[in-house]
């Protein structure tokens, strides 16, 4: 089903019309390293760590190699990472850089910085739990802790979507409207350390597709001299931060533009949302990442028991596709919002609260014709953490809720929705 919205596409892929691509077995680390490679960017900083290690250690055998004119600096530490990213973004150049979990804490103070001054920077985001305690296994919370620093969020749910990911993350972060960094995510183990067959594009059609990299107000522009970063008080800081709201509502177009000339040129189109068995659903989940090909599963074995159940993965968190979220589930009865991370405010996850918000919200353009009594039930779900597995029986028996919920049954709260996540898989 493809959702559409004011101006923006929908997400369902389409058959290709380029000629056929080769297809290889590859890890989710080895292409995204791969994609590194062919966008072949100016400067890559990097501090290794488990799950993410892999990806800057195959790109450095790369630069090692002279397959790329990549300067790869490495670092004391992340925060150093991104430190060094950001001067050289600055300055001028193609900036990526990949890392996980604490990393992407200690990474915390310079990715706020990065967005602030509007450096198109990439990053290959590996998601890992954050501790303690210690754990080296997937879960969302990393990327959680930044959702709105400012980054563009763009989740995978295989290997090949994050290979298609990490290019097209160029194109959207360097777009003249948007200007902000951007981050792909991969689960980590899951997607990558898992083979699987990915189709690879030809170095030169891929750098045909992401264009030469033109900065704008780089800083060794001596002859055009720029202050960068300055102190703002009262003066300026709040128009400054007011810009970074408006490229990040500008880049949903450019998300848009972007994946379907993607598709165009290579046969895989994307968006914001992959909504499946959605047309006649009254009942659904919402998942980030590798859990909504679980969730697709859980949906065909309710449908052959006779359920009307549909799934909807959400591919792009950051900006949130909140129009699109209201056309797929604002006619459900019920949906379930499955968090890989818990907020621990005991009230909802992430997802769940943009979820909440964009089918309840009375704001300025999301006005909907139908009282908040015949809006759907949400229910929340913490599931995964720490790399727990969820198999399609976990998800049937969460559609099981929903087929209660949607019924009225006085276990579930009035909508909007629970008052808190219930956790799917732990032991209570």
């Amino acid at each position: 089903m493809s959702v559409k919205a004011p101006k923006m596409a929908g997400l369902k892929s389409v058959a290709p019309k380029a000629a056929p691509l080769d297809m290889v077995a590859r890890t989710g680390n080895e292409v995204m390293a791969e994609a590194m490679r062919q966008i072949n960017p100016d400067v890559v900083a990097a501090y290794p760590i488990t799950p993410a290690t892999e990806v800057v250690q195959i790109f450095a055998g790369f630069v090692a190699d002279g397959l790329v004119d990549t300067e790869f600096v490495t670092v004391e530490s992340e925060h150093s990472a991104m430190s060094a990213c950001i001067g050289a973004s600055q300055a001028g150049g193609r900036v990526m850089t990949a890392t996980s979990s604490q990393g992407l804490a200690l990474m915390a103070e310079m990715v706020y910085i990065a967005a602030g001054l509007r450096l198109p920077i990439v990053m290959a985001e590996v998601n890992r739990a954050l501790s303690a305690p210690i754990n080296i296994h997937c879960d969302h919370s990393d990327t959680m802790l930044v959702r709105d620093a400012g980054w563009i969020q763009i989740f995978s749910e295989n290997a090949q979507e994050a290979y298609d990911n990490m290019i097209q993350a160029v194109r959207i972060a360097e777009a003249s409207a948007v200007r902000l960094p951007a981050m792909v995510t991969t689960d980590g183990f899951i997607i990558s350390h898992g083979m699987e067959g990915v189709s690879l594009i030809p170095d030169e059609a891929v750098r045909e597709f992401i264009g030469t990299f033109s900065p704008v107000y780089p800083l060794l522009d001596v002859d055009n001299p720029v202050t960068i970063g300055p102190i703002m008080f009262t003066d300026y800081y709040f128009e400054s931060r007011r810009q970074v709201a408006e490229a990040m509502k500008n880049a949903h177009q450019v998300i848009a533009d972007v994946g379907a000339e993607f598709g165009d040129r290579f046969g895989r189109r994307y968006g914001y949302l992959d909504a499946y068995r959605m047309e006649d659903a009254e009942v659904a989940v919402v998942a980030l990442g590798s859990t909504a090909g679980t969730a697709r599963a859980a949906v065909d074995a309710m449908r052959q028991k006779g359920i009307k159940a549909g799934s909807v993965k959400v591919r792009v968190y950051r900006p949130f596709p909140a129009d699109m979220i209201r056309a797929t589930l604002g006619h459900l009865k019920a949906v379930a919002v499955l968090d890989r991370s818990d907020a621990l405010n005991n009230h909802a996850a992430p997802l769940c609260l943009d979820v909440t918000t964009a089918l309840y919200s009375t704001g300025l353009g999301a006005s909907r014709p139908s009282p908040p009594s015949e809006r759907p039930r949400i229910l929340n779900y913490v599931y995964g953490l720490g790399g727990r597995d969820i198999k399609p029986a976990d998800i049937q028996k969460v559609f099981g809720d929903l087929e209660q919920a949607a019924r009225g049954h006085a276990a579930f709260a009035p909508a909007p929705q629970n008052e808190s996540p219930m956790y799917l898989g732990v032991r209570e």
